[in-house]
C-alpha cells in the first residue's frame, strides 16, 4: 500500500524501519558508504527553506497479525522549490523489479503535475540499478560530477599543517563553526554570488543574498546537520576572498560533506583554495574526533578544484549524475504502463 505520509508525525517505529530500508540500499548500491543513523532523520525529512515544500509517500508491507503496521518497503519524496520538483526513491533491494518503483514515482509525478509544476529533476549515482531505472521511465542526463572522497586516517597531518599556512600575504585565514559571524554575512553572500554564473546543476541550489544565506544555515542546523566555514579574508579590504563549507551531519557523523568552496576572481593565484581547506580538515579533526571521511563532488571542468583535492588525498569514486523528465510526458507514460 501507498500512502501520503509525514514525518513531522510518523511513528518512532517508521522512521526506524525507514532507515533500516535506506541502509538496505546503501548496502546494495553502495556498499563503502557509512551506515545511517536515526539521530535526527525525523528533522532531515521534514525541515525545508522557506518557500520550498517536501511531499513525502510510504509503501508499507502487509501488517501483523495484531494490526501493527507492516515495515516500510519504499518511500519517495518531492522536494518543489524553484520551477520544478526534485525527486528521491528508495526502494527495498529485495523489491525491487515488482513495479514499486514506478508507482512511487506515478505518484509522485501526479502530484507534481496537479501543483502547476513543469520538470521533475533527480540525482542518480553511477554504476547503480538507478541508471537504467530512471533512463527506462524516460529521464535524460543534464549534468553529471564525480565524487571523490578523503580518508582521514590517511592523512599525512605535519604536510596538512604546512599545506594550511601557504596563503599569499595580505590575507588571513579564520575558522568560523557554525557559519560566518554576523558581520561578514554580507561580505559572504558577495563571495558565494561568485559563482552564480557557473553550470555547477540545478538540484542543489547556493544561496547568494544574506538573508537567503541566514535562512540556508538556519535550515542545516534544524535538520541536524552542522556546518563548518573557513574564511580567507582580505587584509586591506576585510573582503571575503576565499571560503569554504563542509557540514557534519548527525544522520552519518562519520562522513562530512563538502559544500562550496569559492575563490573570489580578484584573489585567485595566491594559494587560498588549497590553504582553506587544509586548515578545514585540521579544525575538523579537533572537532568532530567521530569524523572519518569527507566526500566532495565536482565538475571534471572544474581542474582547479580537482588539483587541490587531489593534493589533499581526495581519491575519485563515482560518477554523480543530475537527470529531468518533462512532468506531463512522464505522467503520460505510467499512466499507460498501469
Amino acid at each position: 500500500m501507498v500512502r501520503e505520509w509525514d514525518p513531522r508525525t510518523a511513528s518512532s517505529a517508521e522512521i526506524a524501519s525507514l532507515l533500516d530500508t535506506l541502509n538496505a540500499v546503501l548496502a546494495a548500491d553502495l556498499p563503502q558508504d557509512p551506515p545511517w543513523r536515526a539521530n535526527s532523520l525525523r528533522e532531515y525529512l521534514s525541515e525545508v527553506m522557506p518557500g520550498e515544500r517536501r511531499i513525502s509517500w510510504a509503501a508499507e508491507g502487509d501488517p501483523a497479525a495484531d494490526g501493527t503496521p507492516g515495515p516500510m518497503l519504499g518511500h519517495v519524496n518531492v522536494l518543489l522549490l524553484g520551477g520544478m520538483g526534485v525527486l528521491e526513491v528508495l526502494v527495498h533491494p529485495e523489491l525491487r523489479r515488482t513495479g514499486l518503483g514506478r508507482e512511487l514515482v506515478r505518484v509522485a509525478a501526479r502530484r507534481v503535475w496537479d501543483e502547476g509544476f513543469q520538470s521533475i529533476g533527480v540525482e542518480v549515482v553511477g554504476d547503480t540499478p538507478a541508471v537504467a531505472f530512471y533512463e527506462a521511465l524516460g529521464f535524460t542526463k543534464e549534468y553529471v560530477e564525480t565524487r571523490s572522497v578523503l580518508d582521514l586516517g590517511a592523512m599525512e597531518w605535519p604536510a596538512l599543517a604546512e599545506m594550511a599556512t601557504e596563503v599569499g600575504a595580505g590575507y588571513h585565514v579564520e575558522f568560523c563553526p557554525g557559519g560566518p559571524p554576523d558581520d561578514l554575512i554580507e561580505a559572504y553572500a558577495r563571495a558565494k554570488a561568485e559563482v552564480r554564473d557557473v553550470d555547477d546543476g540545478e538540484l542543489r541550489p547556493s544561496s547568494y543574498d544574506p538573508q537567503r544565506l541566514r535562512e540556508s544555515l538556519d535550515t542545516l542546523h534544524r535538520r541536524g546537520m552542522k556546518p563548518y566555514i573557513v574564511l580567507a579574508l582580505h587584509e586591506q579590504t576585510g573582503e571575503v576572498a576565499g571560503l569554504t563549507e563542509v557540514v557534519v551531519p548527525a544522520q552519518h557523523p562519520t562522513r562530512a560533506d563538502q559544500y562550496d568552496t569559492i575563490v573570489v576572481r580578484d584573489h585567485r593565484g595566491y594559494g587560498i583554495d588549497r590553504a582553506i581547506k587544509a586548515r578545514m580538515l585540521l579544525e575538523l579533526r579537533s572537532a568532530e574526533p567521530e569524523l572519518a571521511e569527507v566526500q566532495t563532488w565536482n565538475a571534471q571542468a572544474n581542474e582547479a578544484m580537482l588539483k587541490v583535492n587531489a593534493e589533499l588525498g581526495y581519491r575519485p569514486d563515482r560518477d554523480w549524475c543530475e537527470y529531468s523528465v518533462d512532468v506531463a510526458e512522464l505522467v503520460h507514460r505510467l499512466d499507460n504502463q498501469r
